[in-house]
């Protein structure tokens, strides 16, 4: 950011803080501080440090806490925007209930507050934006801003000789691991020299961990856990193919946008993902990538095979990668868009 300076709000305790950035957490006030929060949304704590601080506007990630965020803003006087991101307007509001989560039923009960409330609704893809509308997102207050990639920082690395598939995700349903895990057992039976990395955790871990040794693929199948996003972004350049195929989960859970592929894709890495959520404005067929079905790995194995055989047409789709992100995701452009709109509103 050039004309503002964040002050990030957190409502938990804050393990680690990025470099230079000023954090607050509602933990420093007490466990009954945080509990009060969560159940209430209130906090007279919160409302007094940003007051303290001269914070002009509120911006949340998240329609939950978009929510949350309703008193503070009320309170404080100040315009309050909210980004939507994927499963806030992709699960039912029967299923957020059903879980039972006090912030996700919280959500629910009160969304017409946000609604009410809201100055701006940013939806990171069309395909989030139609959701919201759907979902009950007031249409006129809706702007799509996909979050941008540093192109700065992020930049094109010559293709590696190892044929590495990498796989960056929470290990969740919505993410496709599974479908990954049964198509890569395809793809090392034409390829035998071929490597999946998986980067990220989640409930899914021991599962997808007992597949891969059914599938026969457990020791050329790493699973590295949550690393910083400088060892991600390495791994990915280490790598011959950035997959992501994304599924729609049970409770409605859809994928966003999939900033794991634009980031590939800048490093000119060619991407695979599915026709599914917002994933079709992050890759383009045959251009920057291949998109299959959801939920078949045959298609997803023929694609990677595809692609691990022929150095020319990674060359080629990861320079269309690299153009695409320079042309729609670059992060000084899409920032300066959220930051002029900061400027309207206060």
């Amino acid at each position: 950011m050039r004309a503002y300076q964040p002050l990030f709000v957190a409502r938990d305790p804050v393990k680690t803080t990025p470099l230079g950035a000023d954090v607050v957490s509602l933990s420093t006030f007490g466990r009954s501080a945080t509990t009060s929060y969560l159940l209430t949304r209130r906090s007279e704590h919160l409302v007094r440090t940003l007051r303290d601080r001269e914070v002009r506007v509120l911006h949340a990630h998240f329609g939950v806490e978009g929510v949350y965020a309703v008193p503070t803003a009320r309170a404080l006087g100040m315009p309050l925007v909210t980004t939507l991101h994927g499963f806030d307007v992709t699960v039912t509001k029967r299923q957020l209930l059903a879980s039972r989560k006090p912030s996700w039923i919280n959500y629910v009960t009160w969304r017409d507050s946000l609604f009410d409330t809201g100055v701006k609704f940013l939806c990171v893809s069309g395909h989030i934006q139609r959701c919201a509308i759907e979902w009950g997102y007031p249409a006129e207050r809706t702007l799509m801003l996909p979050i941008g990639v540093d192109t700065e920082v992020v930049k094109p690395v010559p293709l590696p000789e190892t044929p590495r598939i990498v796989h960056v995700a929470r290990l969740v349903e919505k993410k496709g691991t599974a479908d990954l895990l049964h198509a890569f057992a395809v793809v090392h039976r034409a390829v035998p020299t071929a490597e999946l990395v998986i980067i990220g955790d989640g409930p899914l871990h021991g599962q997808l961990g007992a597949l891969a040794t059914e599938l026969g693929v457990a020791a050329t199948v790493r699973f590295l856990g949550v690393r910083p996003h400088a060892e991600v972004l390495a791994t990915v350049a280490r790598s011959r193919v950035l997959c992501l195929p994304s599924v729609t989960a049970a409770n409605g859970d859809q994928e966003g946008l999939g900033m794991a592929l634009l980031e590939a894709a800048a490093t000119g890495r060619p991407v695979v993902g599915t026709r599914h959520g917002g994933i079709p404005e992050a890759v383009m067929d045959d251009v920057t990538g291949y998109l299959v079905p959801e939920r078949d790995p045959a298609a997803l194995a023929d694609r990677l095979v595809a692609l691990l055989g022929d150095q020319d047409l990674c060359q080629r789709l990861g320079t269309g990668g690299r153009k695409l992100v320079e042309d729609r995701f670059d992060l000084s452009r899409q920032t300066a868009k959220l930051e002029s709109l900061y400027g309207e509103l206060v």
